[in-house]
């Protein structure tokens, strides 16, 4: 199996908003999510990683029972840092919505939540492990992949896929990428008929998010 450039363990740190040096080559991006309906109240969390070139090498949503946002973004930090160390990935950097997570991860913010402190410790060792480290806040619309995929697990699915071999697509397999867009539609005769044409490949998969309308 391929592996990022080994860095010596315990040399990355939780970086502030300055990062140091230019990371090293085969640095890994980890988009992350998690989502409460109740807040604490039904959660889910997802991770969407793509390696050096920008291929996805992990899809993974879970639902959990009952939790806040804070908990199920910290489940999934765990699982994007859990993968690396399980995969070989040397060199990772995570892009979150959530400030809060991302500001204690810096060390900028403390951790109070008697719920947080232990998940908060043990992503900071799994952190320390790596060679490279870091950790940024993003906007939400720059994280609608995970942001779909915690919606997709909340309503009860779950998603796991993830490459094998290299950490990437075989050489003659397209990569299998989402991208999130907005569709009304309207459902009638036991059809959903969307009010736009789609204009997508024959045989694409499609993840519904639906949000019910209530009715005039």
């Amino acid at each position: 199996m391929r592996t990022s450039k080994t860095l010596p363990p315990g040399s990355a740190r939780l970086f502030s908003d300055s990062l140091p040096s230019a990371p090293p080559p085969g640095v890994h991006i980890a988009n992350i999510d998690g989502a409460s309906r109740g807040n604490p109240g039904p959660a889910s969390y997802a991770v969407v990683i793509r390696d050096a070139s920008g291929r996805v090498v992990l899809e993974l949503a879970k639902k959990l029972g009952r939790e806040t946002n804070n908990v199920a973004e910290y489940y999934a930090l765990l699982a994007a840092l859990d993968y690396a160390a399980n995969h070989g990935i040397a060199a990772l950097r995570i892009r979150s919505d959530s400030e809060l997570l991302v500001r204690q991860m810096q060390g900028r913010y403390k951790v109070k939540s008697p719920d947080l402190k232990p998940l908060h410790e043990r992503a900071s060792k799994l952190a320390r492990q790596l060679g490279y480290f870091a950790i940024e806040h993003v906007r939400r619309e720059q994280n609608r992949d995970a942001d779909a995929l915690a919606n997709v697990a909340l309503d009860g699915g779950q998603v796991s896929t993830a490459e094998v071999g290299s950490l990437g697509p075989e050489p003659d397999r397209k990569p299998r990428e989402m991208r999130a867009r907005r569709v009304r539609a309207r459902f009638a005769k036991g059809v959903l008929v969307p009010s736009e044409p789609l204009d997508l490949p024959e045989d694409s998969e499609v993840l519904l998010d639906l949000r019910i309308s209530p009715q005039e």
